[in-house]
């Protein structure tokens, strides 16, 4: 049975999180009732991920500042996840940093999951919906890019050279961005995604230590973990899955509930089953795209499509564009970032 937790569950990850939102917004004066309002805390019992959206909703409304959830990022991690921040912290190079990040990622990040994917010389780091927040998600997506950069830049004394892309238009005030992601960015993509050449994953950082390393993260298996988020772990299932066809059925008995508490668990989280299908199916024909060349015959026939045509029309549905312009796209997207491996 696949493991996950719903929005409403107690978790005590949201807890800590919640927990440093609330002390960075006391130091912008900003009042607790008016911080945690609707969000019904407990002194004895967990804040749920649900609690600590709508407080960090409360947090970027009361504040009104372009800079918050560069802020927030800041603070984020390596956070205060017992032995698997510590392993965070004690890791030797960024590859190993980036699979720790993903492996633990729902007490590290448990609002956006990390996904870690390499090709050719390109790293990629892509981050896809935990618990259903599409109102609160281009804050989100500031809020852990400017983490993971800012993490990098402590462990390895210099800051990488990262490029981003946005999977939404461009912001009216794009100079918090440029502060703390930097320069090369690009809107209207995809994807929410983090790019860098393949180089930078296996340079020792300064006072990497193998053997601490070794030792945080065998001690990190050993502690319990939260079961990540209904998202999150439904887009792992459906990743593994795509070219068998899931269903919704057969999706909610390997998740233990039935179809019909499923589609209401999907629609408290401002989603539903198909939608996270196509999610899904559109980040593979994106890869399939861009990372091995495949052409139209190939993603559909990976998709399990019959027929070119109805790939063409479904991918059209997903996206609002048909697979020649997304190609053509991805094409300048990779240019953009390949052209620049040379100077680095």
């Amino acid at each position: 049975m696949i493991a996950w937790q719903a929005a409403t569950a107690a978790s005590p990850a949201a807890r800590r999180h919640s927990a440093l939102a609330l002390e960075y917004g006391r130091s912008r004066d900003a009042l607790d009732a008016d911080l945690l309002r609707g969000c019904d805390p407990d002194a004895d019992s967990a804040t749920t991920p649900g609690q600590y959206l709508q407080q960090l909703a409360n947090t970027l409304r009361l504040l009104d500042s372009p800079d918050t959830s560069f802020m927030l990022g800041q603070q984020l991690l390596p956070g205060h996840d017992g032995a698997a921040s510590h392993a965070l912290a004690q890791a030797p190079n960024l590859r190993t940093l980036l699979q720790t990040l993903c492996r633990f990622h729902a007490g590290l990040t448990p609002l956006l999951r990390p996904r870690f994917e390499t090709w050719d010389d390109v790293a990629l780091l892509y981050w896809v919906d935990a618990y259903g927040a599409p109102s609160l998600r281009p804050a989100l997506v500031e809020m852990h890019m400017t983490a993971v950069v800012a993490l990098c830049r402590w462990l390895g004394g210099e800051r990488l050279p990262w490029r981003f892309c946005f999977n939404r238009g461009a912001p009216r005030h794009i100079e918090q961005h440029h502060v703390h992601l930097g320069l090369e960015l690009r809107f209207g993509c995809q994807l929410d995604a983090m790019l860098l050449p393949a180089g930078c994953l296996d340079r020792p950082w300064p006072r990497a230590s193998e053997m601490a390393a070794r030792l945080a993260h065998q001690a990190a298996d050993l502690e319990p973990r939260e079961a990540p988020g209904l998202l999150a772990a439904l887009y792992d299932y459906l990743l593994a899955r795509v070219r068998d066809a899931p269903t919704l059925e057969r999706t909610a008995g390997d998740f233990g509930v039935s179809p019909a508490t499923f589609k209401r668990q999907l629609l408290r989280h401002h989603t539903h089953f198909q939608g996270e299908l196509d999610g899904v199916r559109t980040h593979v024909a994106l890869w399939l795209f861009q990372a091995e060349g495949a052409d139209n015959d190939a993603v559909a026939r990976h998709l399990g499509f019959h027929d070119v045509a109805n790939f063409r029309r479904s991918f059209k549905r997903w996206t609002g564009l048909t697979p020649g312009p997304i190609r053509a796209a991805l094409a300048g997207e990779l240019g953009w970032f390949a052209g620049r491996l040379q100077g680095i």
